[in-house]
């Protein structure tokens, strides 16, 4: 009986509540396996009495960006982690679209703003300012050139708790066709889903956004699951993951584009798509018996 420890994080305010863990558990518990769902920073936890340890819902990693990682190499050299620990440590900053560009991947063009650098703004569009560790729209918002200064106060905030921020153009194209997330599971295509606009214009930065607002099942184009999987292809050292989330956007182009890679703890949406939930357990109980 394969003993699975399904990751998930403290429950606080500021923290989803993971609608697919009690299914995941029952799924499989009725498959045969030993499932238990453990937080990541237990001290107690014993990672090496687990076959496998699932990354699901470890939603306050970005406060605690260094730890978790820290984590993960723990984890990691006690028993077999998914998705690896050099995974996990290159998606959790998001200054790996750089590399995803420089592989030639159809990605939102990304400047980054460490703290001491200078806040250079547009002037001539829209745009958003993000931290590069982060999840749930947290500390993201959307400016006009109007809006100069409220930038320039975010940034200073930003800069002040040690995040190196990133700016990007806003991309209209989510206001037309939604952004687009790709699931991956097992190494094939699991499910795909599409959900409108997280930034509304005028929305603090600080303010708590919703995460995925008119999500809906979808059926991903040809040239959706081309980029999706270029995307994939190009992740350094072509490791081993048992899953990935690619969320795309349309560029100016209205060719497909990828907004984020998500490798760390993708929200699997299996309460949208209730007909994968089999194909999870299958690919993790063939994971976890490796």
């Amino acid at each position: 009986m394969s003993r699975i420890a399904l990751v998930t994080c403290r429950p606080g305010p500021e923290v989803s509540v993971d609608r697919d863990l009690p299914v995941l558990v029952r799924a499989l518990e009725e498959a045969g396996a030993e499932p238990a769902a453990v937080f990541w920073d237990d001290p107690d936890t014993d990672w090496a009495s687990f076959d496998l340890a699932l990354i699901r819902s470890t939603w306050d990693y970005s406060w605690r960006a260094a730890e978790f990682t820290a984590w993960a190499e723990k984890a990691g050299a006690a028993t077999r982690l998914a998705n690896p620990a050099d995974v996990i440590r290159w998606n959790t900053d998001k200054r790996y679209l750089g590399d995803l560009a420089e592989a030639g991947v159809p990605t939102v063009p990304t400047r980054y703003l460490a703290p001491g650098g200078a806040a250079d703004l547009p002037a001539d569009h829209e745009y958003v300012i993000k931290p590069t560790s982060g999840a749930g729209a947290r500390f993201a918002a959307r400016y006009t050139p109007d809006e100069h200064d409220t930038a320039v106060r975010q940034l200073a905030r930003m800069h002040a708790e040690g995040f190196t921020a990133m700016i990007q153009p806003y991309v209209r194209g989510i206001d037309v066709s939604g952004e687009r997330a790709l699931q991956f599971f097992g190494g094939r295509l699991l499910h795909a889903s599409r959900k409108g606009a997280v930034l509304s214009p005028g929305t603090p930065y600080d303010e708590r956004k919703v995460a995925h607002p008119g999500l809906e099942p979808w059926q991903p184009t040809p040239a959706e699951l081309a980029v999706a999987e270029q995307a994939l292809s190009a992740i350094p050292g072509a490791p081993d993951l048992l899953y990935a989330r690619v969320d795309l956007v349309d560029g100016e182009n209205g060719e497909p584009r990828v907004m984020e890679l998500e490798l760390v703890e993708p929200n699997l949406f299996l309460s949208l798509h209730t007909g994968s939930v089999a194909r999870v357990v299958e690919a993790t109980l063939a994971a976890a018996t490796r």
